[in-house]
């Protein structure tokens, strides 16, 4: 058995899913090759998927290759990846995510030593160079014996592949959560809950290509499907203040840039989101100050009310750094553009 699986569903995005191969390849430490499984669940793409996966196997970085006969869905397509991995641990890895430089090693050496439900590996989002665009971070590792304290801590990043290195449970079969877009949310929840210990790093270890995914409705998987997540694991030992915890700390430092976005743009019929907005969250003093004014106010209102929101939901959240350093590197890249 491998200690960890990194397992990449993907369908029609070769050119993202040879970057994240090829820096695995430059990542994979040789002596520690046995130790890792790397598996594609290819949903029938009709890209060059399949000749990039022959490109670097010729370069030398051995995976296993799956190949859907249709396209199943990626809800499914990402059960299937967790329900094939062979690891003791599993990584669900976005086809356009990339382990930064030094994360594998530094992972199986945390993975080896001791036993953890759930390794969270914080996140950026980068747009063209995610060297270049890396943040600065500091801090170690925490440890979390509390599973409710450490859900908390992640909150909205409960919700994302990539970020989270899984301990495979015997008997789990990940298609029972398909059909929310949320499978892997689901299975934090559930290795969470059920460890001795979680582990959280301050220091960035995965890249994200940004504003690169989407094909869902964001209010019912972000809101509706989440909270009856959030309320179904109260039985597996959630407690009742940690889902408040988290869909208040939703509220503050996540739900506003999504909400100011749609504004921004204009395009966007906003009324069924807030129906589901107001359903859960109507008499939460944090959806009054931060969400609801985005809906409600007049257009170039609410874009001004949203942009501070979000400004003061980063402080808040001890987030403004990155935030901070997102829009710096833009106004250097568009200089650099203009020149």
């Amino acid at each position: 058995m491998p200690l960890l699986s990194i397992a990449i569903p993907t369908w029609n995005r070769a050119s993202y899913l040879r970057l994240t191969l090829e820096q695995l390849h430059l990542e994979m430490p040789p002596s520690k090759a046995s130790q890792v499984e790397i598996l594609v669940s290819d949903n029938c793409s009709d890209d060059e998927t399949a000749a990039v996966i022959e490109s670097v196997r010729s370069d030398g970085l051995h995976l296993r290759y799956v190949r859907n006969k249709e396209n199943i869905g990626s809800d499914k397509n990402i059960a299937q990846c967790f329900n094939l991995a062979s690891g003791r641990y599993v990584l669900l890895l976005g086809d356009d995510d990339i382990l930064i430089d030094g994360t594998l090693s530094w992972l199986l050496s945390m993975l080896s030593n001791r036993d953890y439900g759930v390794v969270f590996l914080r996140p950026y989002g980068y747009n063209t160079d995610f060297r270049a665009e890396l943040p600065s971070s500091t801090g170690d590792e925490k440890e979390y014996s509390d599973a409710s304290e450490f859900l908390v801590t992640l909150s909205a990043f409960t919700t994302l592949i990539s970020a989270n290195v899984i301990h495979k449970q015997s008997g789990i079969d990940a298609l029972q959560f398909c059909g929310g877009h949320l499978v892997q949310t689901h299975l934090i929840f559930r290795a969470a809950l059920s460890a001795k210990q979680n582990l959280y790093t301050n220091r960035y270890r995965v890249a994200y290509k940004r504003n690169n995914s989407g094909g869902y409705d964001f209010s019912k998987v972000l809101v509706e499907k989440f909270g009856e997540i959030l309320d179904q694991y109260r039985s597996f030992g959630l407690s009742s203040k940690a889902v408040k915890v988290i869909e208040h700390r939703m509220l503050i430092g996540y739900y506003p840039f999504y909400i100011w976005r749609q504004r921004l743009s204009g395009n966007h019929d906003l009324a069924v989101a807030k129906k589901r907005f107001n359903a859960r969250f109507a008499q939460r003093i944090p959806y009054k100050l931060f969400v609801a004014p985005i809906f409600n106010l007049p257009r170039y209102l609410a874009v001004i009310w949203g942009a501070l929101a979000i400004a003061a939901g980063r402080l808040l959240m001890g987030d403004f750094r990155r935030g901070f350093y997102f829009a710096w590197h833009k106004i250097i890249m568009r200089k650099k553009l203009i020149r």
